[in-house]
């Protein structure tokens, strides 16, 4: 049995670091839900919140192969993790085979075409926009719902059937043992639930205006793969602190995309320096904090057809600045974990 060996020795030392981190703020917010009380219901929600979102950032590591020397080690780490941040349901794989045509094809290549979905059931989409103007990510929830069920949704994940069965027994059986026997350990829990989802639709919302394309399980491919300067162009960095490096290891960094796409397998504690060889020490190059909390709040309704008034039709540079000043609706349902 080969052993697990980080790829660098300052890798050994951030990536142990995250994933000790995640492991432990979320086995002491399950402690602290389990065996607190209600002082210590709000911690306890923050801390398994906090470690299924570093959970999620490190299976991305784990799919772009930053982890360990082996890619079959990455695989098996990213795996466990899901088992965190509940997208155990699906195979990490799917999630780096999505991932990677995302960064080669410069698209969002995906299955489901949830505007159709809206559409055609217009009852779901009024119940979702209200949940939405209630700050509770409903479409995002509907993501992850077809995620839990995926092989029995996509045609093409059928014969996930009996992974996708087993898992879906094991977890829920636990869920159901804590709605009799702890249930508001149970709602703590959805609530971190949900805050995962919030941060990381929250940071997808604005590293890119590419339109999708439900081409995932064809072989169509994007008219501008393999076009770095179309992709630097139309690729953007929402960071939440440009003073405060250590802020955005909260999100493992995540938010300097330009250089994360500039230079994929670059890890996420190497990629502020990347940022600063790349684009210099000019804070115009990335989105603020402030701007994007407003587009999140002002435009929370309007984010799954990107229809705000006067807000259309906006990218590249023109996207860069409109966001800057906090007139852009931002995206949902672009998240790395749900792989369709």
């Amino acid at each position: 049995m080969t052993l697990w060996t980080f790829k660098t020795n300052k890798g050994r030392l951030w990536h142990s670091g995250a994933i000790a981190y995640s492991l432990l703020t979320y086995s002491i917010g399950w402690y602290w839900l389990l065996t607190g009380g209600w002082g210590s219901f709000l911690p306890g929600v923050l801390l398994v919140g906090h470690g299924m979102i570093i959970a999620a950032y490190m299976i991305h590591e784990c799919a772009h192969n930053t982890v360990f020397n082996i890619n079959r080690h990455n695989l098996q780490l990213g795996a466990l993790l899901g088992w965190v941040c509940g997208s155990c349901y699906g195979t990490v794989e799917d999630i780096r085979t999505k991932h990677f045509r995302h960064h080669v094809e410069n698209d969002d290549v995906v299955w489901f075409d949830y505007e159709a979905f809206f559409r055609n059931h217009p009852f779901v989409y009024r119940v979702t926009t209200l949940l939405e103007w209630c700050y509770i990510p409903a479409h995002c929830i509907l993501m992850h719902a077809i995620m839990v069920f995926t092989a029995f949704i996509i045609p093409q994940r059928r014969h996930q059937m009996l992974r996708n069965v087993a898992i879906i027994l094991m977890r829920f059986s636990v869920l159901c043992a804590l709605a009799w026997w702890a249930p508001v350990a149970l709602a703590g829990y959805l609530i971190a639930y949900m805050l995962m989802i919030v941060v990381l639709r929250f940071v997808d919302g604005l590293e890119h205006d590419y339109p999708y394309r439900t081409n995932l399980f064809t072989d169509e491919v994007s008219e501008h793969k393999g076009d770095l300067e179309w992709e630097q162009e139309h690729t953007f960095s929402p960071i939440l602190s440009w003073r405060y490096e250590w802020v955005n290891w909260l999100i493992l960094n995540f938010g300097y995309h330009n250089a994360h796409h500039a230079k994929p397998t670059t890890p996420w504690f190497e990629l502020p320096a990347l940022h600063r060889a790349l684009f210099g020490e000019n804070p115009d190059t990335v989105i603020r904090l402030w701007p994007q909390l407003v587009m999140y709040h002002r435009y929370r309704r309007y984010r799954i057809f990107h229809d705000a008034p006067g807000l259309q039709n906006v990218t590249g540079k023109a996207f860069l600045r409109a966001a800057q000043s906090g007139q852009l609706t931002g995206g949902n349902a672009a998240s790395f974990l749900t792989a369709f």
